[in-house]
């Protein structure tokens, strides 16, 4: 660390032991063994992450601690900046009344003023609901409402949303607008920050909605553990001092705290962000060549478009290479690794945590698995009697709780569903083989039966993404007079790729020569997916509208029936 302010010896100590459990991850990146067997979480009564670590580590740092590309060229900010500019926030949201415990709903873009906020919230000990700039008045209502939200920070060309909805909250905005205090009047305000009492570890901090791909969204409570449980996540991506490490992903959701925020400022990396109203992967591509990026964290569909352009054209200085959420398809692994020298590695996490398991630099990747437990998780594989086993849901152990695990969930009462019993259930069925690799099945409300046979859509998804035609897939169980279900797929083409018979045939083809004929994909239907505003397929509306269908086939379905070729 650059330097150790004396704020208080309280502070201090709790700075000193954060950092020393980075640093032992750091120094141990490529010793998987060593590190899983020997790292402990830190487990401080009062933290915050803000001031007693993030505040002395950017004490006359003047290295680079967040960069903007937009459209009219890169904007870059030092670590020093953004720990004086967040004080200011933090009093200037203090004096408009915002006080510990308070939650504040920020909905901004990749921008300054996002991190800001984050940051100014933190000190104050405010609760942060991460919100979209995608979301709508109806979503925005039921976040406020659900989450008993007091005050608000947008940008003003989104304040038209909150028309009507929010009158009780104090509204803060990117610009002036009548009846919204202007966010950037907090530049006047002092740049020494003095918190009014010390923060509770298990103070809630981050207030998350889920994706809601099953259900209606669930409110997640994490506290201030949750960035020094996000050193997870950075041993996982690989990051280190120095490095200019991009994420691509959308303000809002928990992978951009995940991979924004807590993780590279862990490692005193400088983040670096693309503000685009629309994404385009030769503007990402030019980005991380002439930005000198080291470190990338990308979703699948990120990754699939990426390749699609020449991307041996664009030479870089990429280290690290990650991905997690839907399956990655194979070719792309192979395609990259060819072209840039670097291996793409797979990892998981949900809402309710930081990154649990993954394959971490410098060990070996194999094929279609997720990877290992990072440190500091203990991770179970459970059957139906809670019993261990080789496949079965994944389940975290609590004895003790990982950092990065929230505290539970907020109930419409206000209050909180603490964990309890010996473990945490994810939800996700996952396969463990002999050295401790995880191959994920699905989530256990997508797993169906066909003809008696346990079908696992993830499986069939990822032998599907093998096809070059395909960019995305999702399969669901579909009625059957003969199998009751049989699986069928939904697909979304690649640029070049025609949704007609032939292509069904070559896609049909391909699933006949690489799985057993049980687990056959046997109805095929191209569309767009629907999906939730992270991107995430949602794989129950497709199973409900499925159902609705009572078995009529659709203009652009094909079933394997129609082709003799295959028998």
């Amino acid at each position: 660390m650059t330097s150790h302010k004396k704020n208080s010896l309280a502070t201090t100590s709790t700075c000193h032991e954060f950092v020393a459990a980075r640093d032992f991850l750091l120094c141990h990146r490529d010793d998987y063994e060593t590190t899983y067997r020997d790292f402990r979480w830190p487990r401080p009564d009062r933290f915050n992450w803000a001031i007693d670590y993030f505040d002395i580590m950017a004490e006359n740092n003047s290295r680079p601690a967040l960069r903007i590309v937009q459209a009219e060229g890169l904007k870059s900010f030092s670590f020093a900046e953004m720990s004086r500019q967040s004080n200011k926030l933090a009093n200037y949201l203090q004096s408009l009344g915002v006080k510990r415990s308070d939650v504040i709903l920020i909905m901004l873009g990749n921008e300054p003023s996002l991190w800001l906020a984050i940051l100014a919230a933190m000190k104050l000990g405010a609760v942060v609901v991460p919100t979209s700039l995608l979301m709508t008045s109806h979503d925005l209502t039921d976040r406020i409402n659900r989450g008993r939200v007091s005050c608000i920070i947008t940008r003003h060309d989104h304040i038209e949303k909150f028309t009507g909805i929010a009158d009780h909250c104090t509204r803060i905005c990117t610009g002036d607008a009548p009846g919204w205090f202007a966010f950037d009047d907090y530049a006047a305000a002092p740049s020494s920050f003095i918190p009014q009492s010390e923060t509770c570890a298990l103070d809630p901090m981050l207030l998350y909605f889920t994706s809601g791909t099953t259900a209606q969204p669930k409110l997640v409570i994490h506290s201030h553990n949750y960035p020094i449980g996000s050193l997870s996540t950075m041993y996982w991506i690989g990051i280190r001092p120095g490095d200019v490490h991009l994420n691509i992903s959308s303000p809002g959701w928990a992978k951009h705290a995940w991979s924004s925020f807590f993780a590279p400022w862990n490692a005193e990396a400088a983040v670096l962000v693309v503000d685009e109203q629309r994404f385009n992967p030769k503007t990402i591509l030019e980005v991380i060549r002439d930005e000198d990026v080291t470190t990338l964290c990308a979703p699948p569909t990120v990754w699939r478009m990426l390749i699609q352009e020449n991307i041996g054209d664009y030479r870089n200085k990429l280290r690290e290479a990650v991905s997690a959420g839907e399956p990655l398809n194979p070719e792309i692994i192979t395609r990259v690794q060819k072209e840039w020298d670097v291996t793409i590695r797979d990892g998981y996490g949900q809402t309710e945590t930081t990154a649990q398991i993954g394959n971490t630099p410098g060990q070996k990747v194999t094929a279609g698995s997720v990877g290992k437990p990072l440190p500091g998780y203990r991770i179970r594989i459970l059957n139906e009697q809670d019993e261990d086993a080789t496949e079965g849901e994944v389940a975290i152990s609590l004895n003790p709780p990982p950092a990065g695990l929230m505290i539970g969930y907020l109930q419409p009462d206000g209050t909180v569903s603490p964990l309890q019993d010996d473990v945490y259930r994810t939800g996700d069925l996952a396969s463990i083989d002999d050295d401790g690799s995880l191959t994920f099945v699905g989530r256990t409300d997508d797993v169906f039966k066909a003809s008696g046979y346990r079908i696992s859509p993830f499986e069939l998804e990822s032998l599907l993404l093998e096809h070059p035609c395909i960019a995305e897939a999702a399969v669901v169980p579909a009625a059957d007079p003969v199998r009751t279900t049989v699986p069928k797929a939904f697909v979304r083409l690649a640029v070049g790729y025609t949704s007609d018979r032939k292509t069904a045939l070559d896609i049909f083809q391909h699933i006949k020569e690489r799985i057993s004929p049980y687990k056959k994909v046997r109805r095929l239907e191209f569309c767009d997916l629907p999906k939730t505003m992270s991107g995430k397929i949602l794989r129950s509306q497709l199973r409900r509208q499925e159902a609705a269908n009572n078995g009529q086939r659709k203009e652009c379905e094909f079933y394997e029936s129609d082709f003799p070729e295959l028998k």
